[in-house]
């Protein structure tokens, strides 16, 4: 199957001087990627930061006294491929040099070509067809991932990458987002009465008459760190047994949000970004989605809450073939982040120097005119409302310069961080219009 523009940014000279180790037989890559794999802090499942000046101006801020001077070198100039810029009159032209610089920023690493797919199970659940799915990668286990249609679906159906959240909670992934039985985890219970007003939204999408593709992201899931993987003295006493005990998984999440630091330094020593083995990884599901006979290849959309909001970011952006794209709960700007937000995320955010060229909202933005969406909590911890609103008028003026500010919606609703069946019903409509 063709790849379209990541194939071709891939094989690129300024992007290869970059890319990341050949991870399949690179040492310091099987340590850095298999046997340290990691994930975020405990304190990015939604729990708010301290309630920190936005603007600076000498205020209290995450950096103290050096937060001002910081903020101000954002402050001068607009980020040097930004598209707001006058300078840059030929869309096209703007595209292929601020996608080249992204790339070459996060550093994504080449996993190769298609993998082989495993359908390891199918049944039918809730009215709809699902299957239970894994592929290998050039690193750590197989990936596992869920896909799900409506049961009497005929023909060829626009598809839906639906990535789950970060939540603080490693151990799952995929199951975050669906219902494959009358009997859950009473932890993705918990999670889908939080998170989702106690739904499984990525079934729900799909009985409108998609095939959506719930993989999980590294590392979750059937991708996370296992004990027996790590040096004994990193441990700290658990092992992998008895995992789907609600205590153990306490304890691992735990864990791993600990870890997280060491798995992000050992990723920028291997060459890349935690981001940008977001985005490898959620490409390869990109492949499999769009090569699969029952789904429309022209018409993709992505979408999800936190984490799964800030995949949507990067894939979106950097993947022509996503149609349509909704960011829910995970928008702010680069500034927000420097002074008030950055103790409230995960390392999986952070990409070094990307915020001298693009503001972290004109990632989204980035394949304009291409229909994107990004829903806000306005009491979300997770960001200041000024962030939120900030990004919100970059990329209105990014679609209006565009010529397609209808293309573009930014919703606000009161609450915090979470996407409800409110949400879900404005987001899915969104899919509905463009896609269908």
């Amino acid at each position: 199957m063709k790849n379209n523009s990541i194939s071709k940014n891939l094989n690129d000279p300024g992007y290869s001087r970059r890319k990341f180790i050949n991870i399949s037989s690179a040492g310091l890559c099987g340590i850095a990627l298999k046997g340290v794999t990691s994930e975020g802090p405990s304190n990015y499942s939604g729990i708010p930061g301290p309630a920190f000046s936005y603007a600076g101006n000498g205020e209290t801020n995450l950096i103290g006294a050096y937060g001002e001077w910081a903020a101000a070198k954002m402050d001068s100039t607009l980020p040097s491929l930004s598209f707001r810029r006058k300078e840059f009159t030929d869309i096209e032209k703007w595209r292929k040099e601020a996608k080249k610089r992204a790339f070459e920023r996060i550093a994504i690493p080449d996993l190769g070509g298609m993998p082989k797919v495993k359908v390891n199970k199918q049944y039918e659940y809730d009215g709809l067809h699902i299957e239970e799915l894994s592929w290998e990668l050039p690193y750590g286990r197989p990936a596992e991932a869920i896909l799900l249609k409506p049961a009497s679906a005929r023909g060829k159906l626009p598809g839906i990458l639906a990535l789950h959240h970060h939540g603080g909670d490693k151990y799952f992934g995929k199951r975050k987002l669906v219902r494959t039985s009358d009997e859950r985890h009473p932890k993705v219970v918990e999670s889908q009465q939080r998170y989702y007003e106690d739904t499984a939204w990525a079934n729900e999408i799909a009985k409108r008459g998609y095939v959506v593709l719930v993989p999980d992201a590294f590392p979750f899931g059937s991708r996370r760190v296992m004990m027996q993987d790590v040096p004994e003295h990193l441990r700290q006493g658990l092992t992998d047994n008895d995992p789907e005990n609600p205590a153990n998984i306490e304890k691992f999440n735990s864990w791993a949000g600990r870890h997280e630091s060491t798995m992000a330094k050992s990723l920028f020593c291997a060459g890349t970004t935690w981001p940008g083995v977001w985005v490898a990884e959620d490409i390869k599901s990109l492949d499999i989605l769009c090569s699969r006979n029952d789904v429309d290849s022209n018409r993709i959309g992505c979408g999800g809450l936190s984490g799964g909001g800030m995949r949507t970011v990067f894939i979106s952006g950097l993947d022509e073939r996503i149609k349509c794209a909704v960011c829910v709960g995970l928008m702010t700007t680069w500034k927000d982040f420097l002074l008030n937000k950055s103790n409230t995320h995960t390392w999986m955010t952070f990409v070094p120097l990307l915020p001298n060229e693009l503001d972290f909202p004109e990632i989204l933005g980035l394949n304009v005119p291409s229909p994107r969406m990004v829903i806000n909590a306005e009491q979300d911890g997770l960001f200041t409302l000024e962030g939120m609103k900030e990004s919100d008028e970059i990329l209105k003026a990014v679609y209006a310069k565009a010529n397609a500010a209808e293309k573009y919606k930014g919703s606000f609703y009161g609450g915090g961080h979470r996407f409800n069946r409110e949400m879900q019903k404005e987001a899915f409509d969104w899919f509905d219009k463009w896609l269908k």
